[in-house]
């Protein structure tokens, strides 16, 4: 299976890009990476076009696996996002 390049995904806030970046393959990663840093409403802008895809976040306290390393607690954190659509900029 070839390659496929990491896309590098801007953070935006209030309409306006953070210095934020998160890199992945597909938007659902990048956005599952700020929803494990606690963002809520997730606009994530794909460097190089004008394509905004905006997500929904949350984290959920679960228990860790049975077989989890011994520095692992019992819960852990589990980011999940739900994805609301693509906007586009003019």
């Amino acid at each position: 299976m070839a390659d496929r390049p990491k896309k590098n995904f801007v953070l935006m806030q209030d309409g306006k890009d953070t210095d934020i970046v998160f890199a992945n393959r597909q938007p659902r990663g990048a956005a599952l990476k700020a929803a494990s840093r606690g963002h809520t409403e997730i606009r994530l802008r794909e460097r190089g076009t004008k394509r905004v895809h905006v997500f929904k976040g949350w984290r959920e306290h679960v228990d860790a696996p049975a077989k989890r390393p011994s520095w692992l607690p019992d819960k852990v954190w589990k980011a999940k996002v739900k994805k609301q659509g693509v906007e586009h900029l003019s």
